[in-house]
């Protein structure tokens, strides 16, 4: 009897434990981790009963010492509305609340002579101050609702980036664009949840408590708010020259894969996007669009042809200044032949014979085999949506003069977000690394997810890489710009590209319209940075030397002082 006795209290002391723990969990949950909802839930006697109030994660902006500051918040406020059936007189009423807040007198008096109608707003996301007065007038038939709703502090800072929320088919306000569509199952909210039972709850979801599936919480990003604003600073400056149809830029850590800043021109106001005439500016230009990129591809046909074993820095060709390839011309820029020309040239002067003679060497099928390693036509796996596939069906072709033309860049299009992944790989020493711009979840329930780098597979040596770096260090030093873009105490890897604009309606290029590109990385030799820019069709200018290299200098002059790198020559 005696040891069934202390059975019974054995068991009856263990159901008291997990009771006890049960209820410590759920207190725990009701008033730390969701007493944000259950204050929500408190105000539902401001709210409109057939609605919920809205609700939606945070997404923020980190500065280099950690801050952060909100891209993407919730902000309160209050909705006047009036029942017309107890309106007693329309006129006065109009007159006591727009003495407090603007009103337009015919539609509110058209809104309240609806005697039918048992409800209409007539303001909105009116302050709490505001509401306060109003509501202390005692109308009959004003009534005051608690609102929520996005909002976005910095506008247009990161608008691509950062995306919105909008309506979808089913009438529901979800994100839309960026990271407010790609994290939807974390930043949005099920207001329904606040009803599920405790116990259900535990038991149902306690693996996804586990597992960090599908929780709800917010997004901390690798963008640095000062960064982006300079970025979208230069961009502004361009456009305002030289009028392009679009333009952009990227800065990333190309050993990491985390995006400092990125940026489009035309941008918009994630606040006010639904004022827009043209929807096609809410696409993200560096994730979304292709384009044929010019000699910036060059240095990847050079880390090709380096590894293949078959060129080096020092190996020459005679320059005759063009080619003839399956019956078609290919030339260099202008058109002059360099006689005797190393490789080194190749890159000082962008010589297009030049990397064509260098595909020659190494074999058209093992350069385009080396390109699509280099991943290029393939997606990134960057966490922002709608991530165009490249055009890259020329280098399958393995006719001569496509893959001439690839080795360029021209032919074959890739998305700006593609081919700067693609360039990080000789910036990292030679693998491919995953673009992302979310760094860290935070989930409502107290749990934490930091994106570590997702490294790729390797495409080239190191030792290639390196070599590749050398040579563009060398043009950067002596050739850009007759040698001015050279900085005495660092070292700067980078290349311009000029890429005529393929006319999709008549075939072939257009004359007038170029694509200018450029990209670059330092300390060239321990990146932590790595600059590309864009513009497509800018107006009265030549190449990208003449509109990309000083951007790019004052960028990479602002990030190393902003971030005190210290000098590596």
């Amino acid at each position: 009897m005696r040891t069934f006795s202390l059975r019974r209290i054995r068991i009856l002391s263990v159901a008291l434990l997990l009771a006890a723990l049960v209820l410590i969990g759920k207190l725990y949950m009701v008033q730390i981790v969701q007493e944000e909802a259950w204050s929500n839930r408190a105000n539902r006697q401001y709210a409109r009963p057939t609605n919920t109030l809205f609700d939606r994660g945070s997404i923020y902006f980190e500065t280099k010492g950690g801050d952060r500051i909100a891209a993407a918040t919730i902000k309160e406020g209050y909705t006047i509305a009036i029942i017309p059936k107890d309106i007693e007189n329309a006129t006065s009423t109009f007159e006591a609340i727009s003495a407090i807040i603007p009103l337009e007198q015919g539609t509110f008096l058209a809104k309240a002579f609806k005697k039918d109608d048992p409800y209409e707003e007539v303001a909105k996301r009116i302050d709490r101050e505001k509401s306060l007065a109003i509501d202390a007038l005692n109308i009959p038939g004003v009534k005051i609702y608690k609102d929520r709703w996005r909002v976005y502090p910095d506008g247009t800072l990161a608008a691509h980036t950062i995306g919105f929320v909008g309506y979808n088919n089913d009438n529901k306000l979800m994100g839309r664009y960026g990271l407010e569509r790609t994290y939807e199952s974390v930043l949005g909210r099920d207001t329904e949840n606040l009803y599920i039972n405790f116990f259900a709850e535990i038991f149902t979801d306690i693996s996804k408590k586990v597992k960090g599936e599908d929780l709800e919480g917010n997004i901390i990003t690798s963008i640095e708010p000062t960064v982006e604003a300079f970025i979208e600073k230069q961009l502004k400056s361009l456009s305002t020259r030289y009028s392009p149809e679009v333009s952009g830029a990227i800065v990333i850590n190309p050993k990491t894969g985390s995006i400092y800043a990125m940026a489009g021109n035309p941008s918009f106001d994630s606040n006010t996007f639904n004022i827009e005439k043209n929807p096609g500016v809410w696409s993200n230009p560096l994730v979304e669009n292709v384009y044929e990129m010019g000699s910036i591809m060059k240095p990847l046909t050079m880390a090709a042809g380096i590894e293949s074993g078959k060129i080096t820095p020092k190996t020459t060709y005679k320059d005759e200044g063009f080619l003839i390839l399956d019956n078609k011309r290919i030339s260099n820029f202008d058109g002059k032949g360099r006689g005797i020309t190393t490789m080194q040239q190749v890159i000082n002067e962008s010589l297009n014979t030049g990397v064509a003679f260098a595909v020659s060497r190494m074999g058209k099928d093992y350069f385009a085999d080396m390109m699509l390693n280099f991943g290029l036509g393939e997606q990134t796996g960057i966490d922002l949506p709608n991530e165009a596939k490249g055009l890259v069906d020329n280098l399958k072709t393995r006719r001569d003069v496509e893959a001439a033309t690839a080795a360029y860049g021209q032919g074959i299009a890739m998305s700006p977000i593609n081919i700067v992944r693609a360039l990080g790989a000789i910036a990292n020493g030679g693998v491919l690394v995953r673009p992302h711009v979310a760094q860290k979840i935070e989930y409502s329930v107290g749990l934490s997810k930091t994106i570590e780098p997702e490294i790729g597979r390797r495409v080239v040596k190191t030792e290639s890489a390196e070599e590749v770096t050398r040579m563009l260090v060398t043009a950067v030093d002596t050739a850009l710009l007759g040698g001015k873009a050279k900085m005495e105490h660092y070292s700067i890897a980078a290349k311009t590209g000029t890429a005529q604009v393929a006319d999709p309606k008549k075939g072939g290029y257009y004359e007038d319209q170029y694509l200018h590109s450029f990209f670059g990385y330092f300390p060239a030799y321990n990146p932590q940075f790595l600059v590309f820019l864009f513009m497509k069709h800018p107006k009265d200018a030549g190449f990208a030397s003449e509109t990309l290299v000083t951007p790019f200098v004052d960028i990479t002059k602002f990030l190393i002082n902003y971030y005190q790198i210290p000098p590596d020559r």
